[in-house]
């Protein structure tokens, strides 16, 4: 497992470290204190599974460090941390590519749940903030992952699960974690049921 934090404060960085650590015990860690060194750092470790990237940073807010990790790595699974959170900037972050947002107010199990949650092709939002997302209808925020988006486009296209695996660098079985969760959002019973039910959506997959 090779995860990569992105925060201005070493602090910080440490104590996720110290429990990514406790959680994954092959764990490779890399650190990044500005938005640049971090976008830097996707092209000599192409093998990366997650970034937790902070929002507030010195260069450029976390969203553009997104954006431009989306353009050079379009599957990389990127969870968004901050301490100032709302609707909107989770709208934005899930918009831009992010898998997930974490509030830096929220504890230990949290963020492992979180972690757990986009790993394995899910979209992660505050347990705090759910009954508002519901409450607003906000249907942007639930919507596919980067990866997940990905995914579909392969199906759209009429792809086998290895043949999606095989050109997103990722395990066939990674592959069936992202179509189950595909089906579960387009409510489908199938691949082909999914399918028919992106076909408007499809247009939007990727902007």
């Amino acid at each position: 497992m090779k995860i990569l934090i992105v925060d201005d404060h070493a602090l910080v960085r440490e104590g996720l470290g110290q429990v990514l650590a406790g959680m994954y015990p092959r764990l490779q860690l890399l650190h990044a204190g500005t938005g640049a060194n971090a976008i830097d750092m996707l092209l000599p470790h192409r093998d990366i599974n997650l970034v937790l990237l902070d929002y507030h940073l010195p260069d450029m807010n976390g969203l553009e460090v997104l954006r431009q990790m989306g353009r050079i790595q379009p599957s990389l699974v990127v969870l968004m941390i901050s301490g100032s959170t709302t609707l909107q900037l989770i709208q934005m972050a899930l918009k831009d590519g992010a898998a997930g947002f974490v509030t830096k107010t929220g504890n230990t199990d949290d963020l492992l749940d979180a972690i757990n949650q986009v790993l394995g092709g899910e979209i992660y939002i505050p347990h705090e903030l759910r009954p508002l997302v519901n409450a607003g209808k906000a249907a942007k925020v639930q919507a596919l992952s980067r990866r997940q988006e990905a995914v579909l486009r392969g199906l759209l296209d009429g792809h086998t699960n290895r043949e999606i695996a095989g050109k997103l660098l990722v395990s066939e079985e990674t592959v069936k974690t992202h179509v189950s969760a595909i089906l579960r959002y387009f409510d489908a019973d199938n691949r082909t049921q999914a399918v028919r039910a992106a076909a408007s959506y499809a247009f939007r997959v990727g902007e």
